[in-house]
C-alpha cells in the first residue's frame, strides 16, 4: 500500500512542546506536511502519538524459531515479526541478532540466515526493520572476516557483550545450566566446558582486537554500542573504543559515566514496567528519575515500550512529552534518525493511534498503515 494523504482530525496530538487538545496532523507523500489536504479523518476520543522507535529488541526471536529446531522460512519469520511490531506501535524496530560461542540459535550460521532474511522481507514490510549485530566478544575467531560480513549483510549498528561467567571460570567451577545450553548448541557438554575455559584463557587477545574491530567499523560509520555497563571505568574503556553508546547499564555508576561523557544510555522498558530489574541490576525508573536515559528499548517485549512511556507520565515522573520522547525522539537521536521521531511537519510521517484505554487503535509508518484495528479503521475506510 503507498503513502496515504490525509489529515486527521479532533485527536489529542502529541506535540514536541506538548499535547495539542482537538488538533490537526495533516500526511502526505509519507511525511508530516506543513498544511491540511486530503480526506479528513475524524479521530475524535483517540490520541495521535509519534511512532515508536525500538531501539534493541529481541523479541523477534519466537518468530524465526517457535521451538528449538522448528525453524520457519527466515522471511516468513521477519514479516511476522513485523506485524508484532506494529501491533505495538513500533514504526521502526532495530533487530538484535547474537553472533556468539554460545551456538543454536545465537551462532554464527543461523545469524547469517537471519540478517539475509530482514535484506530479503523489507520490500514486503511498512515498519522500517534495522538489522543489529550484538557479538560476543571471545569468539576469537570470528574478528578476521566479521567487517566484511557486517557490511555485506548491511547491519548499521554492533553491540558488543561478553556473556562468558569469567568468575566461575577463574575458580575453576562450571557454570550454572552448563548441561543445557551445551545442548542447545547441539555440544557435548564436556566439549562445551572447554570451550567455555579455552576462551577464558584467551581473554588477554581481546582488548587489541576490539580496538582494531572498532576502529575498522567506526571508519565504516557502523554505530557501536557496548551492553550491560558494571563501571565507570569500563565505560571509559568502551568510549576511548569510539563506543558511544551503553544500552542496559547494570549500574548508576556506569550510567552516570556515560552520560557525563555525552554517550548515549539505553534502558529495558520491561524495567520501567515491572518496577526494576529482574536481575537486581540499577533500578530504570530510578536512572530515569536522575536524568540519565536517552532511550528505553523493548528487550525481550514488544508491548513495554508503550507501556512504560505513559506509566511515566500516568505517575507525574515525566511530563507525557519526555515520557513519549524516551520512546520516540530519544532513539530517533541515538540511532542518528534525524528524520524521525516527532510530530512536525518534514518528518516521517510515523504515527500510532490510541484509544481511550491506551490500545494501540493504528500504527502507520511512513504514512503506510501497518496496523489497524477496530472502531478506528471504519473512520479510515469512511
Amino acid at each position: 500500500m503507498s503513502s496515504l494523504e490525509m489529515t486527521l482530525v479532533g485527536a489529542d496530538i502529541l506535540r514536541p512542546d506538548g499535547v495539542e487538545i482537538g488538533g490537526a496532523l495533516a500526511l502526505g507523500g509519507g511525511d508530516i506536511q506543513p498544511f491540511e489536504s486530503g480526506r479528513q479523518i475524524d479521530l475524535s476520543g483517540y490520541r495521535v502519538m509519534p511512532g515508536i522507535i525500538d531501539c534493541h529488541g529481541d523479541g523477534f526471536e519466537r518468530h524465526l524459531a517457535p521451538r528449538r529446531g522448528a525453524m520457519k522460512q527466515m522471511g516468513e519469520g521477519i514479516i511476522a515479526a513485523e506485524a508484532e511490531l506494529a501491533a505495538n506501535g513500533i514504526t521502526t524496530g532495530v533487530l538484535a541478532q547474537f553472533i556468539s560461542w554460545e551456538g543454536g540459535l545465537r551462532g554464527p550460521e543461523f545469524a547469517a540466515k537471519v540478517f539475509d532474511g530482514i535484506k530479503s522481507a523489507r520490500s514486503r514490510v511498512v515498519t522500517d526493520l534495522i538489522p543489529q549485530l550484538r557479538f560476543e566478544i571471545h569468539l576469537t575467531e570470528a574478528y578476521e572476516t566479521l567487517p566484511a560480513q557486517i557490511a555485506a549483510w548491511q547491519v548499521p549498528y554492533v553491540v558488543f557483550n561478553d556473556h562468558l561467567p569469567h568468575d566461575r571460570l577463574a575458580a575453576g567451577k562450571k557454570p550454572p545450566r552448563l548441561t543445557g545450553q551445551a545442548l542447545k548448541a547441539g555440544r557435548n557438554p564436556e566439549a562445551h566446558w572447554q570451550m567455555l575455559k579455552d576462551m577464558h584463557a584467551r581473554r588477554t587477545e581481546v582488548p587489541e582486537l576490539l580496538d582494531q574491530l572498532a576502529a575498522v567499523l567506526t571508519e565504516a560509520g557502523v554505530r557501536l554500542g557496548s551492553h550491560d555497563d558494571q563501571t565507570g571505568d569500563g565505560r571509559a574503556i568502551w568510549r576511548n573504543r569510539g563506543v558511544r553508546i551503553s544500552e542496559f547499564p547494570e549500574t548508576l555508576k556506569a550510567a552516570e559515566a556515560a552520560q557525563g561523557a555525552g554517550d548515549h544510555v539505553i534502558l529495558g522498558s520491561p524495567n520501567v514496567v515491572r518496577g526494576g530489574s529482574h536481575k537486581g541490576n540499577a533500578s530504570a525508573l530510578d536512572l530515569i528519575a536522575m536524568g540519565l536515559c536517552d532511550a528505553l528499548a523493548s528487550d525481550y517485549h514488544y508491548p513495554s515500550p508503550r507501556r512504560a512511556a505513559l506509566m511515566l507520565a500516568k505517575s507525574g515522573l515525566l511530563p507525557i512529552e519526555q515520557a513519549w520522547g524516551l520512546v520516540s525522539d530519544g532513539p530517533a537521536r541515538v540511532l542518528g534518525l534525524t528524520d524521525r521521531g516527532r510530530l512536525e511537519p518534514g518528518k516521517r510521517a510515523d504515527v500510532v493511534v490510541l484509544d481511550a484505554d491506551d490500545r494501540v487503535a493504528a500504527t502507520l509508518s511512513a504514512g503506510r498503515v501497518s496496523y489497524m484495528n477496530g472502531d478506528v479503521a471504519a473512520r479510515f475506510l469512511g
